[in-house]
């Protein structure tokens, strides 16, 4: 199963971020995973939250736009070459990423690694053929 997340769309000034969390928090929704990328102009932020639905209807009624998409939440190890073995399993099977970032979640000796694949359904097959541990909710 994959996990939503959510793009919020954010002119690049002072404070807009905070907006965001502040939103977030006053609806009682927890981040669990947060990247952030952004230009002069303008930011995409990314969040994986405990309750998507809730949290984009916040973030819509607060005037932000907002998109949701599915992500495949990977547990791998924490030890160096973890992240190149998953890596190559996706080259191998041409399957491409088109970003990924970590989240905060985890246990002990273990990371999350959140992915964006171009071929959502390839990738899921993918992870299930080769028993990777992918996480269906934080």
């Amino acid at each position: 199963m994959e996990i939503k997340q959510i793009s919020v769309f954010l002119e690049n000034t002072t404070g807009r971020l905070g907006e965001v969390t502040r939103v977030l928090a006053q609806a009682g929704i927890n981040i669990r995973a947060i990247s952030i990328a952004d230009t002069a102009d303008f930011g995409i932020l990314r969040l994986i939250v405990d309750k998507s639905e809730a949290a984009a209807e916040a973030l819509n009624k607060a005037g932000f736009t907002t998109r949701q998409s599915d992500v495949a939440a990977l547990e791998i190890g924490d030890t160096p070459g973890s992240l190149a073995e998953v890596m190559e399993l996706f080259q191998k099977s041409q399957v491409n990423i088109e970003y990924l970032y970590a989240s905060l979640e985890g246990k002990i000796g273990k990371a999350v690694v959140i992915f964006k694949l171009q071929d959502h359904e390839k990738g899921l097959k993918l992870i299930k053929e080769n028993g990777l541990s992918m996480i269906e909710s934080f």
